[in-house]
């Protein structure tokens, strides 16, 4: 049975979105994946299972070993879904920054 997991809830964890960092310059295998992290090899197995099975990561066999990289248009369809929100609150900002600019320029009158 394959569980269908959800992007949001996989990136809200800390050690799947450092190995996200990780892969993203270059495919690598478990091992090397592992060997970044102070825990055990099982731990950071079911992390990439399930950065896998929201199809964030992808697996490429090459002989005996898999590696794994980056799945370049699931992230996209993640910065998609954020931009709007990351608009949003630019805008605010800057209309707080102009708010702020104007009180300054105030209170120094």
């Amino acid at each position: 049975m394959n569980l269908r997991r959800d992007v949001f809830q996989a990136i809200a964890d800390p050690t799947r979105r450092a190995i996200l960092l990780l892969v993203a310059s270059q495919a690598m295998t478990a091992g090397a994946i592992a060997a970044n992290f102070n825990t055990a090899r099982p731990t950071v197995s079911k992390h990439l299972q399930i950065l896998t099975e929201c199809e964030l990561l992808e697996q490429k066999q090459t002989g005996r070993e898999i590696h794994y990289h980056i799945n370049a248009k699931k992230m996209r369809e993640v910065a998609d879904f954020i931009e709007p929100f990351r608009k949003l609150w630019d805008d605010r900002f800057n209309a707080l920054e102009t708010i702020m600019k104007t009180y300054q320029a105030k209170k120094k009158d």
